[in-house]
């Protein structure tokens, strides 16, 4: 399943990139968020490993991260592993006038389980409108910060 979400942030891009670009602030913006620990390579680089662990609902989940594109501002992609799903995003950022930033997010899911292919089939406006939900909560986060 792919799509694509989009939002716009009243920020310039470089004030955009350097809060999307830390780390210390996936908790300010990501309300499920439990922790996120590095595992391997060079932080936020190409080819680095980070381990999410989230809230959802009663349990929690644990994602692989791995960067896979790394050209800020403009571009930052990667993978997002946990059993049986599979989930890549592109994220690419359009400086719009210098005070407006254009976050677009390509977003594709795959999922070897039947039940997770069942649901991307019959819902799949859930997952985008969850997508949406991260970029507007890194949006509020960012505006309220600057």
């Amino acid at each position: 399943m792919k799509y694509t979400v989009e939002i716009e942030i009243n920020l310039p891009r470089t004030k955009v990139i350097a809060l999307f670009d830390n780390p210390d602030n996936l908790q300010k913006w990501m309300p499920n968020l439990v922790s996120f620990t590095h595992l391997s390579g060079e932080p936020g680089q190409v080819g680095a490993q980070s381990k999410f662990v989230l809230q959802q609902g009663s349990k929690t989940c644990e994602l692989i991260e791995t960067i896979t594109a790394r050209n800020l501002p403009e571009q930052f992609d990667g993978t997002y592993e946990t059993d049986g799903m599979w989930n890549e995003v592109q994220n690419v950022f359009v400086d719009i006038d210098n005070t407006k930033t254009r976050w677009i997010a390509h977003t594709e899911f795959k999922s070897d389980k039947f039940m997770m292919k069942l649901i991307m089939l019959i819902m799949p406006r859930a997952f985008r409108k969850e997508s949406l939900r991260f970029m507007e909560s890194f949006k509020n986060f960012a505006e309220q910060e600057h």
